[in-house]
């Protein structure tokens, strides 16, 4: 039997993308005139990069998927000499896709690093996010998996035609939401390229400047093992911004670019799954499993700003009265909360059968998850998700785990008045780059135990945070327009 597929090369081989084989890419490649394979990583900066290849006869397409290329690594890992700078880049068959943006037929594949001893470079984002879930399956005994909420503005001049107020364009439809034609193209190329999408839509951010716009919009994906998670990412905002250039507008995956208006999260849903079922619920009430790894994200929320808010605006995004949090606090469905728990469709059936009188009442899993709120679009995606599995794993470690996690649990919105007192007893989140240098360096073992984070990449982490010089940031720059404009320009494509 025929299965979906969205993405196109496992629909002609009639397999799922973790079977591919380097004679199933190269039976695509022959079978589809595809002329150029593209090789793509994730250097020490967090961004995509891109190496070429002409498909010059079939010998020489299968000798770079079976042996990869050499790259200069000094070029995209600052820890690495020039003097003995060579790293391999190897295929990982699995990722590859059709790549819809290629003036010649092209098929894209995400690689792994390594080194001239044939060992994986320890410092590569994917190669640390892959030590910190096999770290964590082995103290919790259950996978770690995750989705983003993906969120970013569309920059473009001003249209009048059909305009929504400030703030109010959450799930507005065309033509009240700008660009989701730009939306719904990128939706589909991510998922040609294996992303797991779950929906998108207009979000709040809308803002409206003499001659230009700003309409937020939002991509929120599925929970998938927490590498497939980050490479989703990695893609999905390389893809996003290449369609903003053919449009001619730009995509901003800032945390903040207009003062007073809403800024852009990369919030992140987390679940624990044993045996393939989802184990965040018991009897209808959070798992003692999830209060664990809500446990482990209160310890570590400081220090996992330096992974999730690695720019100066990440600290305008992060203050108080706004949906970003600024207190290490867990609550139910309370978006004032760094740790949200959403709604899990517990009740799922019920619903359907009452929006659907006479039809046969499904049956629906329970789809829980605990969110993390503090990171935002200049993450470092891979880190980021490897740091929740560092966090997770110490929460399973804490013999006081669902005691220590009770601390930090609050049922109310903190920011009303009334609740001033509370508000001044939770732990506060870093303010500054500088500030979330400190805390990493405080925590620094923690992430480096059991070799999950190398002390070369902390080591450059923590330099290139404080570099930024920060402190007091918001302080200095309270009311100088004119200069806190400059820093978000400076920041817009972070």
């Amino acid at each position: 039997m025929s299965k979906i597929h969205a993405n196109k090369i496992a629909a002609f081989l009639n397999k799922e993308p973790r079977d591919f084989t380097r004679p199933d890419i190269v039976k695509y490649i022959k079978a589809n005139g595809v002329k150029m394979v593209n090789f793509r990583y994730v250097a020490g900066d967090g961004r995509l990069k891109t190496l070429n290849f002409i498909i010059n006869d079939e010998k020489y397409l299968d000798r770079i998927l079976s042996a990869g290329e050499r790259v200069d690594g000094s070029s995209l890992f600052k820890s690495i000499d020039a003097g003995s700078s060579d790293l391999y880049v190897v295929p990982r068959y699995r990722t590859a896709f059709v790549n819809p943006f290629s003036p010649v037929p092209a098929v894209d594949i995400l690689c792994g690093f390594y080194t001239a001893d044939g060992k994986p470079f320890a410092s590569a984002p994917g190669e640390v996010l892959r030590r910190a879930e096999a770290e964590f399956t082995k103290v919790a005994g259950a996978e770690f998996h995750a989705l983003g909420e993906l969120e970013y503005y569309i920059v473009s001049p001003r249209n009048p035609l059909y305009p929504t107020a400030a703030q109010k364009g959450y799930h507005e439809s065309q033509p009240f939401a700008k660009w989701e034609a730009l939306r719904v193209e990128a939706m589909a190329a991510i998922a040609e390229a294996g992303g797991r999408i779950k929906y998108g839509h207009s979000e709040v951010g809308l803002i409206r400047a003499e001659d230009s716009e700003m309409a937020q919009q939002e991509i929120e994906f599925l929970p998938v093992p927490a590498s497939d998670a980050a490479d989703q990412l990695a893609v999905a905002k390389w893809m996003i911004s290449a369609i903003g250039h053919k449009y001619g507008v730009v995509i901003s995956f800032a945390p903040k670019i207009s003062i007073g208006h809403a800024g852009s999260g990369l919030h992140v849903h987390t679940c624990l799954l044993k045996n393939g079922r989802n184990i965040m619920l018991e009897k209808g009430s959070l798992s003692a499993p999830a209060r664990k790894l809500i446990a482990g994200f209160m310890e570590l929320a400081a220090p996992m700003t330096a992974f999730g808010n690695t720019v100066p605006t990440s600290y305008f995004r992060l203050v108080p009265h706004q949906e970003a949090p600024i207190n290490v606090c867990w609550a139910y469905r309370n978006r004032s909360a760094l740790v949200r728990i959403p709604l899990g469709w517990t009740n799922a059936a019920g619903m359907v059968k009452d929006a659907n009188p006479g039809s046969a009442t499904p049956s629906v899993d329970p789809a829980q998850t605990v969110e993390f709120r503090s990171a935002d679009g200049s993450a470092a995606v891979h880190l980021l998700l490897a740091g929740l599995c560092v966090a997770a794993r110490r929460g399973f470690e804490r013999k006081d785990a669902l005691a220590y996690a009770d601390k930090f649990f609050v049922d109310k919105n903190i920011y009303h008045k009334e609740h001033a007192a509370l508000l001044e007893k939770l732990p506060k989140l870093p303010s500054s780059c500088w500030a979330s240098a400190e805390s990493l360096a405080k925590y620094r073992s923690v992430f480096e135990a059991k070799g999950v984070f190398t002390p070369q990449l902390v080591d450059g982490l923590i330099k290139r945070l404080k570099a930024y010089d920060d402190s007091n940031l918001s302080e200095r720059l309270y009311g100088k327009e004119e200069e806190i404009k400059k820093l978000v320009d400076e920041y817009l494509y972070c």
